[in-house]
C-alpha cells in the first residue's frame, strides 16, 4: 500500500484537471501542463478531488501508485505557484549571463559555455546566483541539474556552481612540514 498515492489530492480554486485517453491536462492560473499516464493506475476525477488507485495489485502497479500521486500534486502545485531553483557560483572569474535564449557562462575554461534555454523556464542571472523557475518541476530540476553538471564544486576551496541549499563538505589541503 502506497501512503502517497492513497492520499486523496485537493484541487485550489482556479485550477482544472481533465483526463482524456490517458493524458492528464492540469490548468491553472500560470498555465497548462499535460503528461500522458499508464492505463495501469485508475485516475479519478470527482468534483475538486483527485484519487488513485490501482486496477491490479502487481509490483509494477505498486512502484506506479505513488509515482503517479507525487506528478499529479507537482502539476496542480506548478499551475498555481511556479517552481525556483537557485544556483550559486563561486570561484573568482566565474560569471554568468542570460543573452536571448542562451545563458552563457565564464567557467575558468578557455571558452565560454552557452547553453540554450528550454522555452517553458525563465532564468534570471544576477551577480553570482543564477534562478531557475518554471511550472513544471523536472524541467526546472533539469535544467539546474545540466548548469551545475558543467562545473561541480570541487571539495577544496568550494569553487564551482552548487545549489543554494547545498552543503559542500569541505577537505583539509596540504600540510606543510
Amino acid at each position: 500500500m502506497s501512503r502517497i498515492g492513497k492520499q486523496i489530492i485537493a484541487l485550489p480554486e482556479k485550477t482544472e484537471i481533465t483526463l482524456e485517453g490517458g493524458l492528464l491536462a492540469v490548468k491553472g492560473p500560470l498555465g497548462l501542463i499535460e503528461k500522458s499516464f499508464d492505463p495501469i493506475i485508475d485516475i479519478k476525477i470527482q468534483g475538486r478531488e483527485v484519487t488513485l488507485e490501482p486496477k491490479k495489485t502487481t509490483l509494477e502497479s505498486r512502484a506506479l501508485w505513488g509515482t503517479y500521486a507525487a506528478h499529479i500534486k507537482n502539476m496542480v502545485s506548478g499551475v498555481n505557484k511556479a517552481f525556483e531553483k537557485k544556483l550559486i557560483l563561486e570561484g573568482i572569474g566565474y560569471k554568468s549571463e542570460v543573452r536571448g535564449d542562451k545563458i552563457v557562462l565564464a567557467l575558468g575554461f578557455s571558452h565560454p559555455v552557452e547553453i540554450n534555454i528550454p522555452t517553458e523556464l525563465a532564468v534570471k542571472a544576477e551577480k553570482n546566483t543564477i534562478t531557475i523557475s518554471g511550472i513544471n518541476k523536472e524541467s526546472v530540476g533539469e535544467f539546474a541539474a545540466k548548469l551545475r553538471s558543467q562545473k561541480k564544486p570541487e571539495p577544496y576551496k568550494g569553487k564551482g556552481m552548487r545549489y543554494s541549499d547545498e552543503v559542500i563538505k569541505r577537505k583539509q589541503g596540504k600540510k606543510t612540514a
